[in-house]
């Protein structure tokens, strides 16, 4: 049964689409720990990070890389913080959150929300924003 990114990726579930390749996907996460918080995606489904082959992987690293630079023009921050957890869904994926303080990061639990009206602008200037 396909994972609910997968779903995404196939548009079967909307999201704030921030980046997209051939092979990578980026969209906000609809409950995040900061303003931006966004998870990076292969298109690829596979459960474990570590369990993607070499190629999948690197490429999945530098695709974060490329949408962590447009998010930090996007959204002021001292830092966009990187985090691997994965265990609610089946599918691997990076959290590229923009940090002011490590507590934006290592406070997972803090939860936000933000209007749908303001998602969709934050998605569009992200995206404007990747090189």
């Amino acid at each position: 049964m396909a994972s609910i990114f997968t779903k995404i990726i196939n548009g079967e579930i909307p999201s704030y689409k921030v980046a997209e390749d051939e092979n990578y996907f980026a969209f906000l996460d609809i409950f995040p720990t900061a303003k931006g918080h966004t998870l990076v995606i292969p298109k690829k489904e596979v459960d474990y990070l570590f369990d993607l082959d070499d190629e999948t992987y690197a490429g999945l690293q530098m695709f974060a890389k490329k949408v962590s630079k447009g998010l930090e023009k996007a959204v002021p921050c001292k830092k966009v913080g990187v985090m691997v957890l994965g265990l609610e869904v089946p599918h691997a994926h990076i959290h590229l959150v923009p940090m002011q303080s490590e507590h934006d990061l290592l406070n997972f639990a803090d939860k936000t929300k933000f209007p749908p009206e303001e998602m969709e602008q934050l998605a569009k200037l992200i995206a404007e924003n990747i090189d």
